[in-house]
């Protein structure tokens, strides 16, 4: 499904859940693409790692209907269980969910934000800049200030280039880890 046609299932399904009055009820057509938005945003879940998907809001009916259906190898059966979560999907907060999708999906906008604003961070911690590990340690509490300090100073003080370069990566893949990307 095209970004067009999964903006107007979004917003046909906005509509659908403000239960709008009878005289400008839904068509069929637009509710099927909605219920269809719906289980392509269930078909995106199921695609994540077990790890990533812990850090997406969702209920334990949708969690257990994820987990049943990695069990499924048939392919008949996964299309219907598939329909299955698309029906659970309509009671989830699908915004929520789609927001943290896109954290995930490189080609998102939301994705490529939170990449420059790592990028940023390593630069700015290279560079000695001291309001730059105080954000970090304000917004992730799991931060481990010496850690980042150490890696840091590795990066810094290695004269050689290919030296260098793989220390700042070693800041680098610290730093995605906060970020949960």
């Amino acid at each position: 499904m095209g970004k067009v046609k999964a903006r107007k299932a979004a917003a046909e399904l906005e509509a659908l859940q403000q239960n709008l009055p009878a005289e400008e009820e839904l068509s069929r057509t637009q509710i099927k693409r909605a219920m269809e938005a719906l289980q392509d945003l269930g078909g995106k879940l199921l695609d994540l790692k077990p790890s990533e998907l812990a850090r997406i809001p969702m209920s334990d009916t949708l969690i257990t209907a994820i987990d049943e259906s990695r069990r499924i190898d048939q392919n008949e059966a996964k299309r219907r269980h598939l329909q299955y979560i698309g029906k659970v999907m309509r009671d989830e907060d699908s915004e929520a969910i789609a927001k943290a999708l896109a954290v995930h999906d490189s080609g998102s906008d939301e994705h490529r934000r939170v990449f420059h604003q790592i990028e940023t961070w390593r630069d700015g911690l290279i560079s000695n800049n001291p309001d730059t590990l105080n954000e970090i340690v304000l917004l992730h509490k799991g931060a481990d200030r010496q850690h980042i300090t150490h890696l840091v100073k590795q990066a810094q003080s290695m004269n050689q280039e290919a030296k260098a370069k793989s220390a700042a990566k070693k800041l680098f893949k610290y730093l995605r880890l906060l970020a949960d990307i």
